[in-house]
């Protein structure tokens, strides 16, 4: 599989020369299997510019999954070019229990007087689709949920083929406040168990949370545990804050880093940034 990220931001989109090295595009990740088959997860602001390239490569067939409908994750949907082209096949995948509100909210984001395109009037044929607690497949690709510990739920992916693994888990709190729907540390780190490659929430510091306590995000020092423990072999950051400049973000990086090397861990650990890619 390739893995590339279109965008890492959490919360908002930003822009600034202190944003330059990780990006200022909110959630959007490309995933192409062995066998071509293309499946982005998420539509924030990073999907506009995947899109253009999808258009330009005359990419068909498309599946996008949604881990949920927070409006950083959603709102590049109505800008994805790929919508207005009628060769385009475009499979929508969102969570069984939120099912009848997926395509209602996009729905009601391309609906006045929040945009001039309603979603009944594109020209692709789009076709919407639940997930639920086990796995499903999209090509050769087989998919697996986990719900995310965060306000109005949402889920985690793992994706696997041919032996390897991609897990995907954003806006998820692994500190000590419980939403309803959440898991345990224990479930998070069985599902991550031994992933060649591990994305999680990692937006905020130990200072940060003494206001953000229940937000649904988690601390970087709790990602980075979860991925330790659970022997992944590297770990990207993710789900930067709005507020983060690059080089705060490298300190973080840094001090990762030195815990791992404190735990005499052998996991690359770094932190995701629009036009990272990596093949597992």
């Amino acid at each position: 599989m390739l893995i590339r990220s279109w965008g890492s931001r959490g919360s908002i989109a930003v822009s600034g020369s202190e944003y330059l090295k990780y990006g200022g595009d909110t959630t959007c990740i490309e995933v192409v299997s062995k066998k071509g088959d293309l499946i982005i997860i998420d539509a924030g602001t990073g999907i506009r510019r995947l899109g253009n390239k999808l258009v330009k490569e005359k990419r068909l067939g498309i599946n996008i999954i949604f881990t949920h409908l927070h409006w950083d994750h959603l709102s590049g949907f109505p800008f994805f070019k790929p919508l207005y082209r009628k060769e385009s096949r475009i499979e929508v995948w969102g969570l069984r229990t939120t099912q009848d509100a997926l395509k209602k909210i996009i729905s009601k984001t391309m609906s006045a007087p929040y945009f001039p395109v309603d979603l009944e009037d594109i020209n692709a044929d789009i076709r919407f689709h639940s997930t639920g607690p086990e796995s499903f497949k999209i090509g050769s690709v087989t998919v697996k949920t986990i719900p995310l510990n965060h306000p109005n739920g949402g889920v985690g992916y793992r994706l696997e083929e041919d032996g390897r693994s991609f897990v995907f888990i954003t806006d998820n709190e692994l500190g000590g406040h419980r939403h309803p729907g959440g898991m345990r540390l224990e479930d998070y780190v069985l599902f991550s168990k031994g992933a060649d490659l591990l994305f999680h929430d990692a937006e905020f510091t130990p200072k940060d949370y003494q206001r953000a306590k229940g937000w649904g995000h988690s601390l970087y020092p709790d990602a980075l545990n979860l991925a330790l423990l659970s022997g992944v072999k590297r770990f990207g950051l993710f789900h930067h804050n709005q507020d983060r400049t690059d080089k705060e973000v490298d300190l973080i990086v840094t001090a990762c880093k030195r815990i791992t090397a404190e735990r005499r861990a052998k996991m690359n650990c770094f932190a995701v940034a629009t036009g990272t890619e990596i093949d597992i």
